[in-house]
């Protein structure tokens, strides 16, 4: 086992070092926008350890918008308390076997586009992303079809040249 750049590599896969992590249990409630993008910034640094970051983390991205009040609500501290418990309790991620093939699931709605790259059923990175506002008229099948994009860009030196199964993530 090996500590390097605030991940644990071991033969298991890549894991947050909780040491890194301790600071994030121990972090108060933002006061301003300042400390929302300090916290933003360093949780954003696991994004990839945590499924549906991006729409997590709406309620507090949108008070990073111009000419917003800072009102920290009920739905900040949900997304605020959501970040740190995944954040201090995120999944070990498995090592890309480039020699098999991936599976890409991928979500979308008006909240979030959100993404999971896969190996023989073990999660090997997540990624989301909020829509552009420009998306947020989408109908749904275009709102996927960017949730794909974004995958294939997130994960392009993964994925160029490889056999991929994308698979959409669809509620009745």
């Amino acid at each position: 086992m090996r500590s390097l750049a605030s991940h644990v590599i071991s033969n298991g896969g890549i894991a947050v070092d909780q040491s890194k992590v301790s600071e994030v249990r121990n972090r108060k409630i933002p006061e301003d926008v300042k400390g929302i993008r300090s916290f933003l910034g360093l949780a954003g640094y696991y994004r990839r350890f945590i499924e549906g970051f991006s729409k997590i983390a709406k309620p507090m991205t949108a008070l990073l918008e111009k000419n917003i009040k800072f009102q920290w609500t009920s739905a900040c501290q949900k997304a605020f308390e959501e970040l740190k418990k995944r954040l201090t309790t995120a999944p070990v991620l498995t090592f890309p076997d480039m020699h098999k093939p991936f599976s890409v699931y991928c979500d979308a709605s008006r909240l979030g586009l959100g993404c999971v790259l896969m190996r023989e059923g073990k999660v090997i990175a997540y990624a989301s992303r909020q829509p552009r506002d420009h998306e947020k008229n989408y109908p749904t099948h275009d709102l996927e079809l960017a949730a794909v994009v974004h995958a294939l860009k997130v994960w392009r030196h993964y994925l160029f040249g490889r056999s991929v199964i994308f698979i959409p993530i669809t509620k009745a």
